[in-house]
C-alpha cells in the first residue's frame, strides 16, 4: 500500500491504475469501512482511501479535537483489505486560503442540516475537491449517513462529475448497533444498551410495512409512539421520522423506497442511524 501525503503525490500516484475505487473517510476504521474497501476492490481491481478528518465540517461545539486519530493502526487494518493507495493530507493541504465551497441545497435543509449549521456545505466542498484530486471510477459510501449520501448524490448530478457512486447498507455490531467511531465513547453495558435504537426502528419499520398491507400507512401515530418507546429507554431523541432517501424530505405514507431515519443523544453520545421500511429495499 502506498501512502501519499501531498495532492501533487496523489495525482501521480493516481496515473498508475486504470479504473480505481475510492473510499473517503476520517479514520478510526471498522467492519464498516473495511466493507467499503473490500466492495472498492472487487468492483475496480484497486481500491484509494482518503484519511482526512474535515475540520470545514464540523462546527465550534463539535467534537473535532476528540474526534479519534489512529493512523498506524487504520493503515494497517486497510492494508489487510487490499488498498492500493492511502491519501493522508494534512488540513492545510485541503483547506489553506480556500475561498469557494459547494453548497447543495434542498436534501441538505432538514435533520442534520438543521442542526448542524454549515456541516454538509463542508462535507461536500472536501468531497468535490478529493474527487478531483482522486479521480476515481466508483466513489463508495456507507448508507448509515443517509442524508450525506442525499447530499453527495446531488452534488455529482447537478456538476456532471465523471465517476459513479455506490451505497452500502449500514454494517452493524451482533447486536445490531450501527458501527460507528464513536461506539468506543460507550462502556461495554452502554453499547448493549445503545443497540435498543436499532431494536426500535426495526419495530417501528414492521409497523409501518404491516399498516401499508392493510391499506393503513399513515405514519405520524407509529412514529409518536416509537419517540415515547425511546424516551423511556433513555434516549434523547431529536428527530425520528419517515422519509424519501432521494429528497430527505418527510413523508406521510409509505412506499417501496421509504427510510426511517432517527438521531439520539445516549450517554452524551449522539447517534444517528437509518433503516429502509421494507427489508428487501
Amino acid at each position: 500500500m502506498k501512502v501519499v501525503r501531498t495532492i501533487a503525490e496523489c495525482r501521480a500516484a493516481r496515473r498508475e491504475f486504470s479504473a480505481l475505487g475510492f473510499v473517503p473517510t476520517m479514520g478510526a476504521f471498522h467492519e464498516g469501512h473495511l466493507s467499503l474497501m473490500r466492495a472498492a476492490k472487487a468492483a475496480c481491481g484497486s481500491c484509494a482511501v482518503s484519511l482526512f478528518v474535515n475540520p470545514l465540517q464540523f462546527a465550534p461545539t463539535d467534537d473535532l479535537a476528540k474526534y479519534p486519530r489512529q493512523h498506524e493502526q487504520d493503515f494497517a487494518m486497510a492494508e489487510s483489505v487490499g488498498v492500493d493507495l492511502m491519501f493522508v493530507p494534512d488540513p492545510t493541504e485541503l483547506t489553506q486560503n480556500i475561498q469557494t465551497t459547494v453548497a447543495v441545497s434542498g436534501v441538505s435543509a432538514l435533520y442534520e442540516g438543521e442542526r448542524r449549521p454549515g456541516h454538509f456545505e463542508g462535507v461536500a466542498t472536501i468531497v468535490a475537491k478529493l474527487f478531483g484530486i482522486v479521480q476515481p471510477d466508483i466513489a463508495f459510501f456507507g448508507l448509515k449517513d443517509l442524508q450525506q449520501c442525499a447530499v453527495i448524490r446531488r452534488m455529482v448530478s447537478d456538476l456532471n462529475m465523471p465517476l459513479s457512486l455506490r451505497f452500502e447498507e449500514t454494517v452493524r455490531e451482533p447486536s445490531g448497533l450501527a458501527m460507528s467511531s464513536r461506539n468506543q465513547y460507550f462502556s461495554p453495558a452502554q453499547k448493549v444498551e445503545a443497540s435498543e435504537l436499532y431494536r426500535v426502528l426495526v419495530q417501528t419499520a414492521d409497523t409501518l410495512a404491516k399498516g401499508v398491507s392493510h391499506s393503513n400507512s399513515n405514519v405520524n401515530p407509529v412514529l409518536k409512539a416509537a419517540t415515547g418507546t425511546l424516551k423511556d429507554l433513555g434516549f434523547g431523541v431529536e428527530y425520528l421520522d419517515a422519509v424519501d432517501p432521494n429528497t430527505m424530505l418527510p413523508i406521510t405514507h409509505i412506499d417501496e423506497d421509504s427510510r426511517l431515519v432517527v438521531a439520539a443523544k445516549f450517554h452524551t453520545v449522539r447517534l444517528i442511524d437509518n433503516i429502509p421500511v421494507f427489508k428487501n429495499s
